[in-house]
Parts: C-alpha cells; sequence; structure tokens
C-alpha cells in the first residue's frame, strides 16, 4: 500500500515537472540520466578494472548510455549485459525522450513566433490597427501607390517602408492571403502580422504605435443590435494611443482615423491632440451615392480618381517656386495635368480647399496646387511658359437669392442598412431636387422611420414611403413597377453575419430586376452597392453602377494616410455646394462632335468651369465608359448619347 502510494507521488511530481516546460523537462532527463549511469557504474564496479574508483565506473557507464559504438569494446558476460542495457536505455532516454523535448520546444517557440506576440522593432512604419473586409485592399493601395509612397518616404528618410498589421489572430491564411494578392505579391515580406487587440496597451506598444510614421484605424463592423459600436472601439483605440504616449512621455504619432457616424467629428477630435485626419466612411459612402443618384457616372470617376494605376490621380504640389504666377501660366506650363485647384492657408492657419478657381488668381509661397493626371511627374511645371494662355477661366458663383429651380426624381431603394438614414439626409441636402423615396426592406417601416428621424432632421424634407416586402421575390418587386422611377439602389445589407450573404441578396436582387425591366421603354438608372470586395468581378458586364464600399473607402485612408491634405479636397468634392463634379450634354457648350479636348477647355472655361473628361455612351472593350484627362489636340469623336464632364462652383 505505501510502495502505490509512493509511486503514485513520484508520478505526480513527474508530471508536475513536465508541465512547467521543456527546461524543467530537460532536468528530468538530466537526473534520470545520471540515476542511469550511476546504477549502472555500481553494477560494473565489482568486476571492473576501475581503480577501485566509482567515478570511472560511472564513466564507463555513461559512455555506453549516450554512444553505442561502445557496445562492441566490452568484455565478459556480464558486462556486456550491463552494456546492453545501457544502450537500450540510451535509446529510450537519451535519443528518445531528449530529441522529443527539444523538438517540441522548437516547434513550440515556431508556433509562438507565428502567433504574432513579438513587440517589432521598427520606426516610421505605417500600422494598421485591425483586420477586416478592407485590409487586403488598403495594403494593395498602400504598396501600390509608387509616387505617393515614394514621397512619403523621402520625407522621413526611410529607405524601405514596412506595415505593421494588428490582427485579432494571426492566421496562415492571411499570410497566403497577401501573397496571392497580384497588387501586393512580393512586396507582401514588408507586411508584419502581429496579433491583438487595438484596445490592449500592450498590443499597441507590440506593433510599436510610437514610433510608426501613420497610424491607420479602420473601421470594424458591428451588428445592428450591437451595444458597442465600432466607433467606440475606434475611440478607445484612440484613447490608448494617447495615453501610452503621455505615460512615455513620446511625441504623438499621425494617425488616420475612420468612424461611421460623421458626428463623432468632434468627440475625436478632442480625444486626440495630435496630428489626426478623420474619414467619415458612412457619410462618405452615402454621399457619393447621392452624388450618383443625381449624375449617373460619378462612382466610376471617384473609382479612377481613388485607385493607383488606376488612370487619373490627384496630386498635391506646393506653389511656393511659382509664387507670383497667375493659374493660367501654370497651366499653360502643364500640357498633361488638369488644374482642379489649390489648399490656401486661411485667417485661422487651417489649410482650406478652393477648386475650379479662376485663371487670373496669383499664387502665394503657403498654396499648395492640386493637379490631375496620370501620374506625378505629369504635375511638374515646364520651365518655360507657351506664348498663349491654355484656358481662361472666369469662375462666377450662383447668385444666392436667386431662387433654386427645382427639379423633381423618383427614387427606389432596395434593402435597408445604417447610411440609409445618412443617404436621405444628404439627398435633403440638394435645394435644387424634390426626392420622392421608396423605401422596399423587411425590416419594420417603424424602426426604419425611427432611424431616419434621429439621424437628422432636416430628412424630413424627402418625402419616404416605406414598403415592407423582400425585394427577392419577383412578383412582390413586379408591383412595384420598377421602370416608373428614375433611379433605382440595390442596398448590401449590414444585419446579415456576412458581407457575402448581403452581396448575394443584392446581386440576386439585381438579376431579377433586371429580368422585369427587360424589353421597358424607360430604363432607370441602377445602382448597385456591395460590401465584399471578392464580389468585385461578378457584375463586370452589368448595366448598372457599382459601388464596392470598403474599396472606396480603403483607397481613401490609403491617399490621406500618405498625403494628408487630400482629405480636404475629398471633403469638398464629397459634400453639397461649393465645388462639384458634373455631367453634360455637349450641345450646351455649343460643340460639334468633331471638337477636340482642348476646344471644350476654352468653352468650359468661358463659362467659369474646368473641363475633365468624357463619359461616353457605350463602354470599350475594358468596361470602360470615362475618359479623364483625354489628348488636348485630338478630336473627341462625340457621338449621341455622350456627356462631357466638368468641375463647377455651385
Amino acid at each position: 500500500m505505501f510502495r502505490l502510494r509512493f509511486i503514485d507521488r513520484l508520478k505526480f511530481f513527474v508530471e508536475r515537472q513536465f508541465v512547467k516546460g521543456a527546461s524543467y523537462q530537460l532536468l528530468i532527463v538530466v537526473a534520470v540520466i545520471g540515476l542511469i549511469s550511476l546504477l549502472g557504474g555500481m553494477l560494473v564496479l565489482p568486476i571492473g578494472d576501475y581503480d577501485e574508483h566509482l567515478g570511472n565506473a560511472v564513466w564507463w557507464a555513461f559512455l555506453r548510455l549516450t554512444d553505442p559504438g561502445y557496445l562492441g569494446d566490452d568484455e565478459g558476460t556480464w558486462r556486456r549485459i550491463v552494456s546492453t542495457w545501457l544502450t537500450v536505455s540510451g535509446y529510450v532516454v537519451f535519443l528518445g525522450a531528449l530529441v522529443a523535448i527539444m523538438t517540441r520546444w522548437l516547434i513550440a517557440i515556431m508556433e509562438h513566433l507565428e502567433l504574432g506576440l513579438t513587440p517589432v522593432s521598427l520606426k516610421n512604419h505605417i500600422v494598421i490597427l485591425g483586420w477586416n473586409n478592407r485590409t487586403v485592399p488598403l495594403l494593395r493601395e498602400l504598396v501600390m501607390s509608387t509616387s505617393r509612397l515614394g514621397r512619403f518616404m523621402r520625407e522621413r528618410d526611410i529607405k524601405r517602408l514596412k506595415i505593421v498589421v494588428l490582427s485579432e489572430q494571426v492566421s496562415s491564411e492571411q499570410i497566403q492571403l497577401l501573397r496571392a494578392d497580384p497588387g501586393i505579391g512580393r512586396r507582401s515580406k514588408d507586411i508584419i502580422l502581429r496579433s491583438g487587440s487595438p484596445l490592449q496597451p500592450e498590443a499597441l506598444h507590440r506593433v510599436a504605435c510610437l514610433q510608426a510614421a501613420a497610424v491607420i484605424i479602420p473601421n470594424e463592423s458591428h451588428g445592428p443590435d450591437s451595444l458597442v459600436t465600432s466607433d467606440v472601439e475606434s475611440l478607445k483605440a484612440l484613447l490608448s494611443i494617447y495615453a501610452q504616449a503621455r505615460e512615455r512621455e513620446q511625441p504623438l504619432p499621425f494617425v488616420v482615423m475612420e468612424v461611421e457616424d460623421v458626428r463623432k467629428f468632434s468627440v475625436a477630435s478632442r480625444a486626440y491632440p495630435g496630428p489626426l485626419e478623420i474619414v467619415a466612411g458612412d457619410a462618405t459612402i452615402s454621399r457619393l451615392l447621392a452624388q450618383n443618384i443625381i449624375h449617373p457616372g460619378l462612382s466610376e470617376l471617384y473609382g479612377e480618381l481613388l485607385t493607383a494605376h488606376a488612370g487619373n490621380e490627384l496630386y498635391i504640389r506646393p506653389a511656393a517656386p511659382y509664387a507670383g504666377l497667375a493659374i493660367a501660366e501654370l497651366e499653360a506650363r502643364c500640357p498633361d495635368a488638369i488644374m482642379f485647384g489649390l489648399l490656401r492657408p486661411g485667417a485661422d492657419g487651417d489649410l482650406h480647399t478652393h477648386l475650379n478657381v479662376a485663371s487670373d488668381e496669383i499664387l502665394t509661397k503657403a498654396d499648395a496646387l492640386v493637379l490631375m493626371a496620370r501620374s506625378f511627374d505629369e504635375t511638374e511645371p515646364e520651365a518655360r511658359a507657351p506664348s498663349e494662355r491654355r484656358v481662361n477661366r472666369r469662375v462666377t458663383i450662383a447668385d444666392p437669392e436667386a431662387p433654386p429651380v427645382q427639379q423633381r426624381k423618383r427614387l427606389l431603394i432596395l434593402g435597408w442598412n445604417r447610411r440609409v438614414p445618412a443617404i436621405i439626409t444628404e439627398l435633403a441636402s440638394y435645394q435644387n431636387y424634390e426626392f420622392d423615396v421608396d423605401l422596399v426592406s423587411i425590416v419594420p417601416a417603424d424602426i426604419r422611420t425611427a432611424d431616419i428621424a434621429r439621424y437628422s432632421e432636416v430628412a424630413g424634407r424627402v418625402v419616404c414611403d416605406h414598403v415592407e416586402a423582400d425585394y427577392m421575390v419577383e412578383g412582390e418587386l413586379r408591383r412595384l413597377n420598377p421602370a416608373r422611377y428614375d433611379s433605382i439602389v440595390l442596398l448590401s445589407s449590414d444585419r446579415l453575419s456576412s458581407g457575402e450573404e448581403a452581396d448575394a441578396r443584392a446581386i440576386v436582387g439585381y438579376l431579377v430586376l433586371e429580368e422585369i425591366l427587360q424589353g421597358q421603354h424607360r430604363q432607370p438608372q441602377i445602382l448597385l452597392e456591395l460590401s465584399d470586395p471578392a464580389n468585385e468581378d461578378l457584375l463586370a458586364s452589368n448595366s448598372s453602377e457599382t459601388i464596392i464600399s470598403p474599396m472606396i473607402l480603403s483607397h481613401m485612408l490609403s491617399q490621406v494616410t500618405l498625403r494628408r491634405e487630400l482629405r480636404l479636397v475629398y471633403d469638398e468634392l464629397f459634400t453639397a455646394h461649393g465645388a462639384e463634379i458634373q455631367f453634360y450634354d455637349p450641345s450646351e457648350y455649343d460643340l460639334p462632335l468633331e471638337a477636340s479636348f482642348s476646344e471644350f477647355e476654352g468653352r468650359a472655361a468661358a463659362l467659369g468651369e474646368t473641363a475633365l473628361g468624357i463619359y461616353r455612351s457605350k463602354a470599350d472593350l475594358h468596361g470602360k465608359r470615362l475618359q479623364l484627362n483625354p489628348v488636348r489636340d485630338k478630336a473627341m469623336d462625340l457621338v449621341s448619347g455622350d456627356q462631357l464632364v466638368a468641375l463647377i462652383t455651385l
């Protein structure tokens, strides 16, 4: 009974040592080797010639235990028996247990390293706090924005930029996803993944937030019934960075933060006294959807401007070398670029956006030029200006006392998500338009009405009619008579478990709608919103305009990170009033069909507008209809249905 209890206690003791880790496991193995060596030495000591010294006998036993090669040197039956026993014990204990412990130890180390729990030792890197459906597009935009990225690195004296992504759980799937992305590819080795939550101070230390050149906080979507919104988590992460900087007495890094609710702007600004740029995610998408309803084709335009290597982009260049020159003179020196406007410090010291600027405006040293071109090199002014001005723009602002010309639009919104109240509010901000909006969703009408009223009082200017129905049912959709609407918007729901499921409903709804509208004399504009970038190419040949919300926001976050002044430009473009991009029939400029883009520039400038490009009535082989910044002296070859794109001031 006592022996059994002793064995049990011994087993329990050994087990507790083994669970403590590899170091304790190795100590047990060493102790067992020592015990076997001692026992083997004592067994051969009486018959051996070891000068009657136990240490020599133990050494003999240890050599047989660790090296089987000594087995053939022994003579005598007893010695060979003991030697064989020692050799077999060596295979089991020395080779088996020791190798197993070391292997498990090395595997544990590698698994620990793969978890991304090791702090990074970097400076002037970019940190992204969170992994979601827009992380890969965001990384793709960062690494592909070569010109902006190059200037970003030169300004900070960086030879090789590293990007650190903080994810709740690092996995091999994430690494494979980065390597397989065609825009990232080999650059994936410059992307470091670390595990942790942005709400944990140790996780922020793990990614070296305080040493970063820029920190990006994208929004993480939550369900509509969640008490903790993504804005709350983003604000908490912002406060954590601030608290860590105060504790360590280090300067605050530059932060680009995305918020869902535009009303959280002031809260975020008060919470973080350091350099901060805020991108309103829902407001941006809502403004883009509202503008597309009024001006079809804008989604393709903004998609090009916001995407690296997709054509033309907006670039910012200091105006100090050209101080004293008029805008017209600088335009003449940039034959391959279009002068979008400028950024100028106001009385408060902050930069203010001035787009569609008059040609006689004189540049100052503090100004920054906003130009649209295919590359940053094309924005470099030539040393000598041509003898003639390219344009002579005289900008006139509409009389605020004049009564607005009212236009009425019928709008059908299929589906429901958190952005609908913001869309209604944006539509209400256009004083020249009146909207009759029918909202079709399985969400109860009283909930939708309350959400809209809670968001803004201005939304009441838009007449809304709530219909409780499933737009995926052909019979219910057919009863709505879609052909009688001017525009139809299909929204990706945020009430489903994944963006894939939400997009599946929206895509099927579009196919049902297309079937109903087939053969109809009147074809309304169709605007389709998707939430999963993986579905971008599913409807590549469709006749609708498609907006991939995460892609748009990823583009904006990356561009503002690399050039923070661009946020001011996009805020101006996405907001009602001020500068706005519009589409016009060529007849409004009294242009012949064979006119060149240079002639369009002159006619637009005479009306106080900036010519941007052409929106074709039919798409080309690549599915593209928009031609921004075309060759100036070449005939545009306009056909019926083509529209001209211009930047105007309202």
